[in-house]
């Protein structure tokens, strides 16, 4: 049960677009499409996946004050592995991603599943919240790309909708469109989602990292705000 846990909560309860709010400036970007909405996130999800585990595998080793630039070089090590294996063979993805594909590397998805859950887990685990990081990051590329395009552009993965081809809202394609879409759907998950935190004036109850929060940060925050 808790390795299921582990992979569902990234698509809907902790989705980190939808929920978590992050990566939002690829999300955006790339959402104008499909295809490369698709790309985006199985580059994402490869790196996160990898980066996972091997963080989880060297969390032991890993000096702490010099975590953080560690997580670093092995994440843009991996996005440059990445991105070479996209150059070669799928050329035209490449060009339609730009400077976004090498932006993974500071893409605070995975920099954040590499502080708050793989340097914490062993590897089996982190392995699984990374796909479940994923695959939520990449379902929410996919709503986006498929409202923006199908309405924007009047076509499904580069083939013409009929009615629709004729008939285009390009601000859909735009940078309003995207915020649009956005808004729309991190609403409609928020109201017909399972996440709902609960009201409190201070403390880890609607966080949705509670649980694997050690939760000291908020406890030294708490008592410093007590004592002015």
């Amino acid at each position: 049960m808790k390795t299921l846990n582990n992979f569902t909560k990234g698509i809907i309860k902790e989705n980190p677009v939808l929920v978590l709010v992050l990566g939002t400036c690829p999300t955006l970007a790339t959402s104008t499409s499909v295809i490369n909405a698709l790309g985006m996130g199985a580059a994402a999800t490869i790196v996160l996946f990898f980066s996972n585990i091997l963080i989880s595998a060297l969390r032991k080793v890993i000096p702490d004050k010099v975590r953080i630039p560690c997580y670093i070089v092995l994440i843009a090590g991996l996005v440059t592995a990445v991105q070479m294996l996209v150059k070669a063979y799928a050329p035209a993805l490449d060009e339609s991603l730009g400077i976004y594909l090498p932006l993974i590397v500071v893409n605070c998805i995975i920099l954040g599943r590499a502080e708050m859950f793989a340097s914490k887990n062993k590897i089996f685990d982190s392995a699984v919240d990374a796909l479940g990081m994923g695959l939520g990051f990449t379902l929410a590329l996919f709503l986006m790309a498929t409202i923006r395009e199908v309405f924007g552009n009047g076509t499904f993965c580069g083939l013409e909708i009929p009615v629709l081809s004729d008939n285009k809202i390009s601000i859909m394609t735009m940078a309003p469109g995207g915020f649009l879409v956005f808004g729309l759907l991190i609403a409609a998950v928020n109201k017909f989602g399972k996440h709902k935190p609960k009201k409190s004036e201070f403390g880890c109850a609607g966080c949705p990292q509670a649980e694997i929060c050690s939760k000291a940060g908020c406890a030294d925050v708490k008592e410093a705000a007590e004592n002015d």
